[in-house]
């Protein structure tokens, strides 16, 4: 059973979508455990409430780089992980991490990328120039995650309608609605995956 890592930096509710699907069945794997780079976050609450492991690591505790990098290397080891799943992680990761898990590591973008994608266009800055340029639909996006922000190959897209009344807030409310359904689809396709490559 393939074993999944999220990344989360705030509240977690694309986290919660994952545990949901995970304790659903909906998800043949199992939550190892959860990194953050901040403490007292809504995502860790979540972690506590499932009894799913937690590691608070953030890079400025660290006196260079390199360390931040072993020790999660590490925490990864230890937690035997197969996929990581990037929801709402606002730290890049270490291109040794990456390259550790090539093709493994997935992100969420509330955009339908390459559009409004890249350094600065996070959270509600994305809806924000979404509306502002009169956009006609956004979305999300599910991509394998590489050493360029929001760069790396699409999995997976899901559109929504952007409306004349909206403001950022409320396009943001509707997109991550179907972020909720779209990750765990993709988590779960990657985890049959390397779950029928085990079995080999």
């Amino acid at each position: 059973m393939a074993n999944i890592v999220v990344f989360a930096s705030g509240s977690g509710t694309n986290f919660q979508a994952i545990i949901d699907a995970v304790e659903s069945g909906k998800i043949d794997g199992r939550l190892r455990g959860l990194i953050t780079n901040k403490p007292d976050i809504g995502a860790i609450k979540r972690a506590k409430k499932h009894n799913i492991e937690y590691s608070i690591l953030s890079p400025a505790d660290f006196t260079d780089a390199d360390k931040y990098t072993r020790v999660l290397l590490q925490t990864l080891n230890e937690w035997e992980t197969d996929i990581i799943a990037l929801a709402g992680y606002l730290v890049k990761v270490p291109t040794e991490i990456i390259n550790r898990y090539e093709g493994r590591i997935l992100n969420i973008h509330p955009a339908l990328l390459p559009k409004y994608g890249g350094k600065g266009f996070y959270g509600l800055k994305v809806h924000q120039a979404v509306v502002e340029n009169e956009e006609l639909e956004s979305g999300c996006t599910v991509h394998l995650v590489t050493d360029e922000y929001d760069a790396g190959p699409v999995l997976a897209q899901a559109k929504v309608a952007v409306k004349k009344s909206d403001d950022a807030s409320t396009l943001a409310k509707r997109i991550l609605e179907q972020e909720h359904r779209l990750y765990p689809k993709v988590i779960a396709k990657m985890a049959d995956k390397i779950n029928a490559k085990s079995k080999i």
